[in-house]
């Protein structure tokens, strides 16, 4: 009989452990690149006096504010996820399905590494 494993060990944990600040550096990069094309939205500079292009204009810099908030919340979120799943290494609970309690499977954590359930409790979850 094979003993079915209940946690990744701490050589799988250092790896992921890698993977996630990899993921986090870029994350943290591309935050402030939206944060900061949603401060250059703020001060473009154009000055162009004709009132249809004045609507149009703040029209779509209405939309690219909202998308950029957007953007910055979903990145926040994100950054959090990653900074939670170091804890969960830290903790050695990395890689535990909330649902089953059993490993995630180890493909799907290198492509969603914050991940707290199994494709199968995911499934479960959406019907």
């Amino acid at each position: 009989m094979v003993e079915e494993r209940t946690r990744y060990s701490d050589a799988e944990l250092a790896e992921f452990k890698d993977l996630i600040l990899q993921k986090l550096d870029k994350a943290q990069a591309d935050l402030e690149l939206i944060k900061s094309a949603y401060m250059n939205d703020l001060n473009n500079g154009t000055d162009d006096t004709s009132p249809t292009f004045k609507a149009f204009e703040e029209g779509s810099e209405t939309l690219s504010k909202e998308a950029n908030s957007t953007l910055a919340i979903r990145q926040e979120k994100f950054i959090r996820d990653l900074k939670n799943a170091l804890i969960r290494i830290q903790n050695k609970t990395y890689g535990i399905c909330k649902v089953t309690g059993k490993l995630i499977n180890k493909e799907r954590l290198k492509l969603v590494p914050h991940a707290t359930m199994s494709i199968e409790a995911k499934n479960q979850q959406q019907k």
